[in-house]
């Protein structure tokens, strides 16, 4: 009896020691996001303001509105004018500089807090999180109270896969049934989105698809190869993800131009269907081919350190493996990309709707500054500026109903801004580094910005992020 007591009082001493660890953790990871707190009563912060002598690029037309004014109340513009009489609000000369609707980058993967700074800093204003886990309903909740300093933040739930298990970070679904449950779960949970996977056989896409219509929740689809990839073309599908997906699935690798058009041609008789391409995560698969030295390039500190340690790592030993076997892999990886660039180009000459999106977060994807080096790779597809713009604002917008009331400027948008010295209309570089990013109408300057870049970088959260990690995988298993 005695040894009994011994063991239990052992057992329970352990769990608390357990238990106050892990509050240690999180406390010290959340005291380290804390410059992202709003103090609601700091005037600096105010969400209403009147904006002077700024350029409009207002993205509903490819045109430059000079020298207006600008009336943000509560953080929803109000008016834009030659002229506003106003009284009793913040006056912001923004001294003959550009305006543009922020960001938004429809394929993210958010590991911490650190990194919303890091897409403001950017110009990021609005982020689509594509696989969901518990610690981003929390996100969602403080950015929704406006309790941080964050992109607007909408998120997929667990990614939906089928019997067969690929990876710890998805969700298999082994019967219709359960299928359906998942979907209803997710939405009552408060997820936005169902993001669908690789390897869901054509009955339980079809559960997914049915229940996602009657629960009214959009999917998002990484293309599955167990269905045919017109079946992704369901007006319940908002977005189909990757372009390598084309590439791997309906061209089994054949990098034909011929037989891509056929495929362009039937995503394109689909009106409602945007594609969004993620150019950048491929390409930085060529990128670890050619520099031996990336993994500790100065860049990679702005990685999450979980990631760092295990995804860049083993990713980078992948492809370096790889290029030991055979050389040919960097023209091979070369050529691929170089595709994807032709696909993109003929996307949009059909007139599908592209959305930004970068798949920043894995590997060696940076949150935020990735969001610049896809737009250019739309650019070298042939699109004007403005057209490359549309991707990551109107278009963008336009793809789910709770994401409407952004992406352009005009009376009744929420007041989502970058001011930029320069007209990224003539020069996509000038949104590199916004001089103030207004997010729901509160003013962001560039030393603000800079200090978030400054906080995320070399962090030290990997137990944090790991916690997360395993909250999540014995919350949704």
């Amino acid at each position: 009896m005695r040894i009994l007591k011994g063991l239990l009082t052992f057992v329970l001493g352990l769990t608390g020691i357990l238990l106050l660890t892990v509050i240690v953790i999180h406390w010290i990871d959340t005291s380290g996001t804390s410059y992202l707190d709003i103090d609601k009563n700091e005037p600096s912060l105010d969400n209403s303001c009147l904006i002077t002598h700024v350029n409009v690029i207002p993205m509903n037309a490819d045109t430059v509105l000079e020298n207006k004014m600008v009336y943000i109340r509560n953080g929803v513009i109000e008016k834009i004018a030659d002229n506003i009489a106003i009284s009793g609000v913040e006056v912001f000369d923004a001294q003959n500089k550009y305006m543009v609707p922020g960001l938004i980058d429809m394929h993210v993967h958010i590991w911490d807090k650190y990194e919303l700074g890091l897409y403001l800093s950017n110009g990021v204003t609005a982020v689509r999180n594509l696989w969901g886990m518990p610690m981003h309903l929390r996100i969602k909740e403080e950015v929704m109270r406006e309790d941080i300093l964050s992109p607007m933040f909408f998120t997929t739930g667990p990614k939906l896969t089928g019997t067969e298990f690929i990876g710890d970070d998805n969700l298999n679904v082994n019967s219709p049934a359960e299928a359906r449950e998942k979907v209803i779960t997710y939405k009552d949970k408060g997820y936005d989105f169902i993001k669908t996977y690789y390897g869901l056989d054509k009955e339980l896409f079809d559960a997914v698809i049915e229940q996602a219509g009657a629960s009214e929740i959009d999917i998002v689809a990484h293309p599955s190869q167990r269905v045919p990839f017109g079946y992704h073309l369901n007006p319940q599908i908002r977005s189909i993800e990757h372009v390598e997906e084309i590439v791997q699935q309906p061209l089994a690798f054949d990098l034909d131009s011929g037989k891509l058009q056929a495929v362009v041609d039937e995503i394109s008789r689909a009106d409602h269907t945007r594609y969004c391409p993620t150019i950048t995560v491929f390409n930085n698969i060529y990128q670890m081919l050619i520099d031996d030295g990336i993994l500790d390039s100065d860049s990679l500190a702005y990685m999450n350190p979980l990631i760092r340690k295990v995804d860049s790592e083993n990713e980078y030993k992948r492809w370096f493996r790889s290029k030991q076997k055979d050389t040919g892999v960097v023209s091979s990886i070369k050529s691929q990309h170089d595709f994807h660039i032709t696909i993109v180009r003929r996307l949009h000459e059909a007139g599908v709707n592209i959305v930004c999106g970068t798949d920043a977060g894995i590997g060696i994807t940076l949150p935020g500054f990735s969001v610049h080096r896809e737009l250019q790779f739309y650019k070298e597809a042939g699109l004007s500026n403005y057209e490359v713009l549309k991707t990551a604002t109107v278009y963008a917008s336009q793809t789910h109903a709770i994401m409407n009331n952004m992406g352009t400027i005009e009376p009744g948008k929420v007041a989502n801004l970058l001011i930029t010295q320069e007209n990224p209309l003539i020069s996509l570089s000038a949104l590199e580094r916004p001089a103030f990013v207004f997010i729901k109408g509160r003013r962001l300057n560039r030393k603000t910005l800079d200090s978030f870049n400054e906080k995320a970088k070399n962090r030290r959260n990997l137990l944090a992020t790991a916690l997360r990690y395993a909250e999540n995988l014995v919350v949704e298993r």
